[in-house]
């Protein structure tokens, strides 16, 4: 029988950070004079249970193995998510246990889909849990995407396998190398944009509550009208730019510091994220300026600039409602949710990377068409990329839409129209945050789904958030055994 313990370890250390964290809510309690036992009840808990699983797991050598990895993947974002929620359930806000789950669920896979309905005057704690939560969430997803999903040859993520970094014995170690310099840069990007905020006319609450969730490309805002309730042009500018920031791939800040200096204009996955980004914006600028007489052309570039950049990256955040912009947007949002952006960052959805593989692969069948006895070797950032590499990227996608398509279904049977049905399941499984239609768009929220939608959409979110291989592969009766 495999050994644990180094997985219980490794999961009591998180509910150890999350415990601490909630301290954070306690002292903005105390600036805000709203005081209460919720936070300080939740960090006692979760700071005992995280004890118990150190104190009780404590090895010399730690290492994982294939199978624990695998399993230590789903069951740190479960177990967080799980003990995240406390804090929601406790308060006056009245939610329900699955409420609180689905809120605790939708912050840490960094989704931004809420169930608060009156945001405005929610408690200030609660408004900073949200944004700790995606902030937490954020980090988590890209040292796990750069150290351990890669190595679980997961959809294509072996591609992005570091250096020295060949097994799964090596996980631990190489995560807390990796983890330090992350989280430096991490921070210095959030204290930034955070002091941006606030120069450009957010209040010091709100500029940190929005710089945590901008890293994050999570979407949580302290304001039902999200970004748009500032009505500021400046601070969506701000917005734009450090959503982009956390969008690129942090591997290759790591690159940068290591002294190669052109990676950020050499990395396909850069590159191929400005392209789609701009051919997106010229396309709803172009159809606002045609369709739309409410806006001058600087506004439309700057709201087309903003709500594209927004759901490419499964940020969410929104300044209009696009809902009413016509049936194109409506499409195109649903096309650009499922793309995504960049592997090794905060954002979600199928990633960059792999769409350019399959062109890639598909150009090389064309050739092959002409030139039957020709050798096309398909290359990615100079790196040769082998056929069954490319399987496992259409083996990956295939999955994607089924599952999506599940789920959708799944939100039908339940009784929600097409469009609720259809856009919930990909904002769910792309991790966006908002959806479509009058329910659940961006002037809405999801607190009307009943507890199985909402239970649904957060398995969506976790499968989303972890590659779906990693949480599947737990199903697998084969997995368990020796």
């Amino acid at each position: 029988m495999n050994n644990y313990k180094t997985v219980f370890f490794a999961i009591g250390v998180l509910l150890l950070i999350l415990g601490v964290s909630m301290f954070i809510p306690i002292f903005v309690q105390l600036i805000y004079d709203q005081q209460n036992s919720t936070f300080l009840s939740s960090a006692f808990v979760t700071i005992f249970i995280g004890m118990l699983l150190v104190l009780t797991n404590l090895e010399e050598d730690r290492k994982l193995n294939l199978q624990q990895a695998f399993l230590l993947t789903t069951l740190s974002w479960v177990s967080i998510a799980v003990f995240g929620s406390l804090p929601f359930f406790f308060s006056n806000l009245n939610l329900s246990l699955v409420d609180s789950f689905f809120e605790s669920m939708s912050g840490i896979t960094t989704t931004g889909s809420t169930i608060i309905t009156n945001l405005d005057n929610a408690p200030k704690g609660i408004l900073i849990w949200r944004a700790i939560l995606q902030w937490l969430g954020g980090i988590g997803i890209i040292v796990m995407a750069i150290t351990i999903l890669p190595l679980l040859n997961v959809g294509g993520m072996q591609l992005f396998r570091m250096e020295s970094s060949s097994t799964t014995e090596k996980i631990l170690p190489k995560t807390r190398e990796v983890t330090f310099l992350i989280s430096l840069i991490y921070f210095v990007l959030t204290f930034s944009c955070a002091v941006a905020y606030w120069f450009f006319g957010m209040n010091k609450f709100d500029s940190v509550a929005h710089a945590m969730t901008t890293i994050a490309t999570g979407g949580f805002s302290t304001y039902s009208e999200s970004i748009g309730y500032f009505n500021n042009p400046k601070i969506e500018i701000i917005s734009i730019v450090f959503i982009i920031l956390g969008s690129i791939p942090f591997i290759a800040y790591l690159k940068f510091i290591k002294g190669n200096r052109k990676i950020f204009f050499k990395d396909s996955q850069i590159k191929g994220l400005i392209y789609i980004l701009s051919l997106s914006i010229f396309s709803i600028f172009l159809y606002l300026f045609l369709s739309n007489d409410e806006y001058n052309t600087i506004d439309n570039l700057r709201i087309s600039t903003f709500n594209v950049l927004s759901i490419l990256s499964g940020t969410g955040y929104v300044t209009a409602d696009f809902s009413l912009w016509g049936k194109f947007p409506l499409i195109f949002f649903l096309f650009l949710m499922f793309v995504g952006g960049c592997a090794g960052s905060t954002t979600c959805g199928i990633k960059i990377f792999r769409f350019q593989i399959i062109w890639n692969f598909i150009l090389n069948q064309l050739k092959k068409l002409v030139y039957p006895n020709g050798i096309f070797p398909i290359k990615y950032n100079n790196e040769k990329i082998s056929n069954t590499f490319v399987y496992s990227i259409i083996t990956f996608i295939f999955l994607y839409f089924f599952i999506f398509f599940i789920l959708a279904a799944m939100l039908s049977l339940n009784g929600l129209d097409f469009i609720t049905a259809l856009s919930g399941s990909a904002t769910a499984i792309s991790n966006v945050g908002p959806g479509l239609g009058d329910i659940i768009g961006p002037n809405g929220n999801f607190s009307s789904l009943s507890d199985f939608s909402k239970l649904s959409l957060s398995l969506g979110m976790l499968l989303g958030r972890l590659e779906l291989f990693a949480v599947l592969v737990l199903f697998f009766p084969s997995f368990w055994k020796n």
